[in-house]
């Protein structure tokens, strides 16, 4: 008689965690559309102004919720501050290359960069925590590899802003993995220990010049301007809320295949919303990168029903 409810629980619970987790995934890939609206202002002064009213939007929410506790228990211990500082610092790069790419119409890139992510993580497995690959991960990672090479060398140029976007997440993941805190309460540190820097740019921006970019800076005369560079701290904590709640409730492997929307919508965002232009060459280099998702995500899932038999 208590199988059914406990059963009939679990299944709401998961449908749940598939809306909490599709609604991120949904937000983050509409993310480029939102610094769209906020191009006016150059890259690195979104960036801080994404700081500073991170701090202020994850405090409401966590001060609602009670557990801003947990944001004094982080500062008070300086191992888990030491490596938040550290990831912290590692997230500002992927916040100025992805908005520094997104307002000079490089959406295609961020894309390219978000789908590569998986296998680069997997890389830093095998290179920084001495995991052994499978044949299929290798073979996909190789073909990763062979895109971003095919990229350099047919289009003039390595694909940085794919790559920097690619590790700097990687590296994120990894640097987050190692530190037993939660979602909101950690990126609120990671905020705190960057907002005096960010604080201190935003002046200095502004005083250069005799004060002649402080419009720009704090774009006051400007209010629907202003009130997206608020909504920054918005559009940072509301859809990482909704992925901690997902990923509770989920399996890894149905979050590992969902991860994949963000890059698509920003694919398809690029392609027939902003009209970025996409070579026979980048879309080979599309290609393969989708090619080798498909064999790293079978092998993973022949695995991981391997690992339950």
């Amino acid at each position: 008689m208590t199988s059914q409810p406990t059963a009939a629980a679990a299944d709401a619970e998961r449908r749940l965690g598939l809306a909490f987790a599709l609604s991120a995934f949904l937000l983050w890939g509409f993310l480029p559309a939102y610094y769209k609206w906020t191009a006016a202002i150059p890259a690195d002064l979104v960036v801080a102004h994404r700081i500073l009213w991170s701090v202020l939007f994850l405090a409401i929410f966590l001060g609602v919720r009670g557990k801003l506790g947990e944001v004094g228990a982080i500062l008070r211990d300086p191992a888990t501050l030491s490596k938040l500082a550290l990831s912290a610092a590692v997230i500002s790069i992927n916040w100025l290359v992805f908005i520094w790419a997104v307002e000079r119409g490089r959406i295609l890139e961020v894309s390219f960069g978000y789908f590569a992510n998986p296998l680069v993580s997997v890389a830093i497995g095998l290179v920084v925590l001495k995991e052994t690959l499978s044949r299929w991960q290798t073979v996909a990672i190789v073909l990763a590899a062979i895109a971003v090479a095919v990229q350099a060398m047919a289009l003039g140029g390595f694909p940085w802003v794919s790559v920097a976007l690619a590790f700097s997440f990687g590296i994120y993941g990894y640097v987050r993995k190692t530190v037993a805190v939660g979602a909101s309460p950690g990126l609120m540190v990671e905020a705190i220990v960057l907002a005096p820097l960010a604080f201190a740019y935003l002046v200095y921006a502004g005083l250069s010049d005799g004060g002649a970019a402080m419009p720009d800076v704090w774009p006051i005369d400007r209010p629907s301007l202003f009130l997206l560079l608020l909504g920054t701290g918005v559009v940072t904590a509301v859809p990482l809320a909704l992925f901690a709640a997902g990923a509770r409730r989920l399996s890894l492997t149905a979050v590992g295949l969902m991860q994949y929307i963000a890059p698509s919508i920003q694919f398809l965002l690029a392609l027939y919303v902003y009209g970025e232009e996409v070579e026979p060459v980048r879309l080979a280099t599309f290609g393969l990168i989708w090619v080798s998702l498909a064999i790293f995500t079978t092998d993973t899932l022949i695995r991981h029903e391997r690992s339950r038999g």
